[in-house]
């Protein structure tokens, strides 16, 4: 039978990790996000069918208003420029009266599209000029890209969409269209803003329910063109963790500066509670200083043996209790105060100690 052998280096570039939280706000940071234009144009329209519902009368009103005042005092005007730019401004400011409302609700719905989209977001990276995108090479594979085609079909098939759903609309009209003429202008008027309504709303949600699989489009999109291969993980975790090999230097020389720090602390104790041959803890008691005794050094092993070493240099008491020094060992850090349940057997060890300086006095 045949031997298969597959070379997994192969695939170790193979992009096939989702993106991890850095790369996300790496692509966020250069403007990188899932979002659809299609959203907001599909808000916009909606709301402007909504308006032209909901404040149509409102600005017929002041239209006719701004048109009378017009008419009116263009009688009155003597020919001179300053009369002329006062009845521009004054026109001008009704008009701002209806305008005004209709863009800051607009600008309000822009806001909102890029909210659910994608949050609050400030890109400077993206405002700085970059030659590539004046490149005619860069342009052309653009235009002939793989999302240009999906963009340029999306965009045929939403036109002939819509252009269906405005014939089916006019061509229901046509019966009130033909004797339009026959009615006073008020009923024209009002039947013309409740078809292009109906139509608006129509088209608006069809939109809509485009926008929406078009952002799920471009979510996939966003998905795929930011994962990762599991090298590209391996050295941003090393990036933000630091080399494994580094971190273990780091830490072998935090042990070495901290055993330093402990060995220069044993002349400083009282005694050394030791199991003969694996534990050896060093304590000091300072009665104005401590509330209780503190541990200054422990190890066990060749530590224990180098704690008995520098005990032995100092002359410093070692007395064998292996059960207190190992629960020593045990509950008690270096710099720590001896837990209260020890409290006795510490104490019994200190005073044979201060027994024993006072004879030797």
């Amino acid at each position: 039978m045949p031997e298969y052998r597959f070379n997994l280096q192969l695939f170790a570039g193979e992009k096939t990790e989702p993106a991890t939280p850095r790369r996300r706000e790496e692509a966020r940071k250069k403007g990188q996000v899932a979002k659809s234009a299609e959203v907001s144009t599909a808000l916009m329209i909606l709301t402007g069918f909504l308006l032209l519902r909901a404040l149509g009368p409102y600005a017929a009103r002041h239209l006719r208003e701004m048109i009378h005042f017009f008419l009116a005092n263009l009688g009155e005007w003597q020919g001179d420029l300053p009369g002329l730019n006062s009845l521009l401004l004054v026109a001008l400011l009704k008009l701002g009266l209806v305008v005004a409302p209709i863009m800051l609700v607009f600008v309000v719905v822009s806001l909102v599209s890029q909210v659910i989209q994608v949050g609050f977001m400030a890109t400077p990276e993206v405002l700085q000029p970059k030659f590539s995108r004046i490149n005619p090479l860069e342009g052309l594979k653009r235009i002939f890209s793989k999302r240009a085609l999906v963009e340029f079909l999306k965009s045929v098939v939403k036109i002939a969409l819509v252009g269906y759903l405005v014939y089916q609309q006019v061509r229901g009209n046509l019966g009130w269209l033909s004797q339009v003429g026959l009615l006073e202008l008020e009923q024209s008027v009002a039947l013309l803003i409740d078809s292009l309504y109906r139509m608006g709303v129509q088209v608006g949600l069809f939109l809509l329910i485009v926008a929406a699989a078009d952002y799920w489009w471009q979510r996939r999109e966003f998905e795929s063109s930011i994962r990762m291969s599991k090298e590209e993980i391996k050295e941003e975790f090393k990036q933000m963790e630091g080399d494994p090999l580094i971190r273990s230097r780091i830490r072998q020389r935090q042990r070495q500066m901290a055993a330093q720090r402990m060995m220069q602390a044993i002349p400083t104790a009282d005694v050394i509670v030791t199991n003969p041959t694996h534990y050896a803890v060093a304590i000091k008691y300072t009665p104005w200083e401590m509330a209780a005794p503190k541990v200054v050094a422990k190890g066990r092993g060749p530590i224990a043996q180098r704690i008995k070493e520098e005990a032995q240099k100092y002359r410093i008491t070692t007395i064998q209790k292996p059960e207190l020094a190992r629960a020593l060992y045990e509950t008690t850090e270096v710099g720590q105060e001896i837990p209260a349940h020890l409290y006795a057997a510490v104490a019994e060890v200190l005073a044979f100690v201060y027994r024993l300086r006072r004879k030797s006095v």
